[in-house]
């Protein structure tokens, strides 16, 4: 990989916000985020925009602050996150997390704290650091990524939250129905190095944060030299299960009886132990799944984000 860039301190720091949340929510994240540089001596631009519009602002953010020599940050939940993250990682600039979303594996992984004033704080006073990030095809991936049962599930509790509000417990019921209901099973082709085989799955979910694997109970296996805290400093590297390497689970087709095991398994986070889970780790892996007529590819979701494809090829990659 190429060196990480170096900042330069008098060079605004441009903050992508996305503003889906209402303008009440904007202006208070305008006047936390200026008070933060006023009081530091720091300049900044702050980018408010609609989901829609997320990409091209995140786009031109990243432009802006490669040609100044600064950091493109993004102010959001994953799927803020994410969209930055793949402008970023494609033109070689720094990139910031000021975490807003409900898990934040991302920011916990590297000691970011939830507070968006201690964020800010905190990003003022750091160097650039290099971190894995995983892709499929050459769409970056900052935590997960998976098709199958996992999207599905994504699509469902979204529509959930907008008919009943936010809150875990619509979440948590949105999960139940989507896990119990007939699943449609993944027919994948999957080629590891040398080796090939055919599988019938009702999911393959990629994880690139040792944080989210270990709470749902998926343990990979750690380089001899590397045996960090859960929860990294803001100037550590990101350290996944293995240096250069991610973890695939897969979920093979099950009854009912024995998907309310599995979901027993996933609430007491053992669901590596669970006899219908398979784990492995890898540094790249091609997938290709089977459509049926009609089909224009299969969803795969991207920290959140759902889109389609016909074929996928996950890697890992390092960024800063």
């Amino acid at each position: 990989m190429k060196a990480c860039p170096t900042i330069d301190p008098a060079a605004p720091l441009q903050f992508v916000i996305n503003a889906a949340s209402g303008s009440s929510a904007a202006d208070s994240k305008r006047e936390l985020i200026e008070g933060v540089l006023q009081a530091a001596g720091r300049r900044g631009e702050l980018h408010f925009c609609q989901p829609a519009d997320l990409p091209q602002v995140a786009q031109q953010a990243t432009a802006t602050a490669l040609a100044s020599g600064t950091a493109v940050i993004g102010v959001g939940g994953d799927g803020t996150m994410n969209t930055v993250a793949q402008f970023a990682h494609a033109a070689g600039c720094a990139m910031g997390v000021v975490p807003q979303g409900t898990f934040n594996y991302f920011a916990r992984t590297h000691g970011i704290p939830a507070d968006p004033a201690e964020a800010v704080q905190q990003l003022l006073g750091c160097a650039p650091q290099p971190v894995q990030v995983a892709a499929i095809n050459q769409r970056v991936f900052l935590v997960n990524a998976s098709m199958g049962l996992y999207p599905e599930l994504l699509e469902d509790r979204e529509a959930y939250k907008a008919r009943f509000g936010r809150s875990r417990w619509v979440a948590f019921w949105a999960a139940c129905v989507t896990l119990l209901r007939a699943q449609r099973q993944l027919r994948l082709h999957i080629e590891q190095g040398d080796s090939a085989r055919d599988v019938r799955t009702l999911m393959l979910f990629v994880g690139n944060n040792r944080l989210q694997l270990q709470h749902i109970g998926v343990h990979p296996q750690e380089s001899a030299a590397e045996n960090p805290p859960a929860e990294q400093p803001a100037t550590a590297p990101l350290l996944t299960p293995s240096a250069g390497r991610i973890t695939a689970v897969m979920l093979r087709p099950i009854g009912t009886l024995a998907m309310l095991r599995l979901m027993l398994h996933g609430a007491l986070g053992t669901l590596g132990e669970a006899p219908s889970v398979e784990h492995f780790e890898f540094e790249h892996l091609v997938v290709r799944p089977t459509l049926t007529p009609g089909r224009r590819g299969v969803k795969v979701a991207y920290d959140g984000e759902v889109a389609r494809s016909t074929f996928a090829c996950w890697t890992s990659r390092c960024s800063c």
